[in-house]
């Protein structure tokens, strides 16, 4: 099957060291700006020289870790922005830390808990709006003026919007997360439901040819002692190739990585229709003959086809030999070019009931006899977008009839390649 992995974002394809190398090129870029943003008509917030050069480096540096640090980085940068507001600085100097402080609240709001996006946000908001407001009082002017006030609702709606950004791509990663959740979910429900088909289709078949051959040879044991003994040699090679199927069973369940100690050997090929000959024979040792017709031109079908319409015939014939109270049916084979027909006629249950009972007691065990039968042929049949009927037929017996299409089975046949028989 093509191989739909996704491909990572190029940043994350990056070895580390490129990675750092990147990070730190792009502070180092930053630090000049940042240099001539603190310089005002030849004055500075700091003396020119080693200060000026490492408050420039604290404000900057930070950054190279606000990834990983976001807290730390935020509460740096909010220091910083309180520093300079006690020594009555003007906060246009250092205004890059607001917009850097709003960034940092979005990332800590998308990374980290809910509480600590809304305390970051909550201390953000505080800091820029004292410093704006001690600014503007140490200029003599009106906080209250509508410059002023418009200037602090910006700064609100730029923490605001921060604070938005970062629940919108928490709550985005906590859906994906979810998605992947429940399709996991999904596909282990889905693996158990093959399980128990597999295990349904292969035991409840031969199962119920032992109990008949057993029940066959307590009758004619004393009589026919030779017929006595070919029941019981059936009766164990049933029994063995029952078993076979569920050790194998057991062993793709349990397989792990190939080659790794005490992985199982490699699992023999699931049952296909190449074992209807097979089961036509298991059957007539059991009593029951299967006339098998095949139409059209016979050829390999896409796996999950092959596999889906043996368990059809098998669970079929099995149901024949547990209710239909017949020792004859018919199973046909029908090859079309983009589809195959399946159908599985039987005339059970007419000859020794009342007039009327036949289709009352068909519809019975079709309700109830089969127990999963029925149910798990409906379900492989939607699987393959394919078409399934099960019922009485108007003259006495039962029918089951199943279309399954070839054109689109190939995914299921991907999905299905490790199907245990």
């Amino acid at each position: 099957m093509r191989d739909k992995t996704p491909i990572p974002p190029l940043w994350s394809r990056m070895p580390p060291s490129v990675r750092r190398l990147l990070t730190w090129c792009g502070i180092t870029a930053l630090v000049p700006p940042l240099w001539a943003m603190t310089l005002s008509k030849g004055e500075s917030l700091l003396p020119v020289g080693a200060a000026h050069a490492a408050f420039t480096a604290a404000t900057a540096v930070p950054l190279a870790w606000a990834r990983q640090r976001p807290t730390m980085v935020l509460a740096i940068h909010l220091a910083e922005i309180v520093t300079v507001t006690a020594l009555g600085q003007p906060a246009a100097w250092i205004w890059p830390l607001f917009p850097a402080s709003d960034v940092l609240v979005g990332l800590l709001t998308a990374t980290r808990s809910r509480r600590a996006g809304l305390t970051a946000a909550g201390a953000t908001l505080i800091v820029q709006q004292t410093s704006r407001q001690m600014d503007v009082l140490h200029l003599g002017l009106r906080p209250s003026a509508p410059g002023f006030l418009a200037l602090s609702v910006l700064l609100g709606l730029g923490v605001l919007v921060a604070w938005m950004a970062g629940m919108v791509i928490r709550q985005r990663r906590e859906y994906d997360l979810a998605l992947r959740a429940h399709a996991e979910d999904r596909a282990v429900t889905d693996e158990r439901l093959r399980i128990a088909r597999e295990l349904h289709d292969m035991v409840a078949h031969n199962i119920g040819v032992i109990a008949i051959q057993a029940g066959a040879g307590a009758r004619v044991i004393d009589n026919r002692p030779e017929q006595a003994r070919e029941t019981l040699t059936t009766i164990e090679a049933t029994s063995r190739q029952t078993l076979k199927g569920l050790r194998h069973l057991l062993g793709v369940l349990r397989e792990t990585e190939h080659g790794h100690p005490g992985a199982p050997p490699a699992p023999t090929p699931p049952a296909g229709l190449s074992d209807v000959d097979r089961l036509v024979e298991t059957a007539a040792a059991a009593g029951l003959r299967v006339d098998l017709r095949r139409r059209g031109r016979p050829r390999p079908l896409p796996d999950a086809v092959d596999r889906s319409a043996f368990r059809i015939v098998q669970e079929s014939v099995t149901n024949v030999l547990r209710h239909a109270d017949t020792g004859h049916c018919q199973v046909v084979l029908d090859y079309r070019s983009e589809e195959l027909r399946i159908e599985v006629i039987d005339d059970g249950l007419g000859a020794t009931t009342p007039a009327g009972a036949p289709i009352a007691r068909i519809a019975r065990i079709a309700r109830e006899g089969s127990g999963h039968g029925i149910t798990g042929m409906r379900e492989r049949v939607a699987l393959l977008n394919g078409d399934f009927s099960a019922g009485p037929r108007p003259d006495g017996g039962f029918r089951v009839t199943a279309r399954l299409p070839l054109t689109t089975a190939e995914a299921p046949a991907e999905a299905g390649r490790t199907e245990a028989p």
